[in-house]
């Protein structure tokens, strides 16, 4: 099992979310989920600026199986992109790493 830490911005912040608001984004986040992602268990907890997220992903045996930071970038941009709410009310955070020339495709 792998946890991956993201977050989605608010476009506009005059008011905080609320915990419906997370609960919004992991409903979506299920619904947009593709086998391949791995998405075992998510999370979510509003802040003033941004929903913060935690989501575990299985740990994919194969060597060449996306890392799980690149998995769970994919699953939040495709359940932004799906979603109109989200899409209304979060911009997408990149996938950050420790390696600064990590990057996902």
């Amino acid at each position: 099992m792998e946890i991956v830490y993201a977050s989605l911005t608010r476009r506009h912040t005059g008011n905080a979310p609320h915990e419906s608001d997370a609960a919004r984004v992991v409903d979506a986040l299920w619904a947009h989920a593709l086998p391949g992602d791995g998405l075992q268990h998510a999370s979510a907890r509003p802040e003033h600026d941004r929903i913060d997220l935690l989501l575990y992903l299985m740990t994919k045996d194969a060597s060449t199986a996306p890392a799980a930071l690149c998995r769970a970038h994919a699953l939040i941009e495709r359940s932004r992109r799906n979603s109109l709410g989200l899409r209304r009310r979060y911009l997408a955070s990149p996938p950050h790493s420790r390696e600064a020339d990590h990057t996902c495709s």
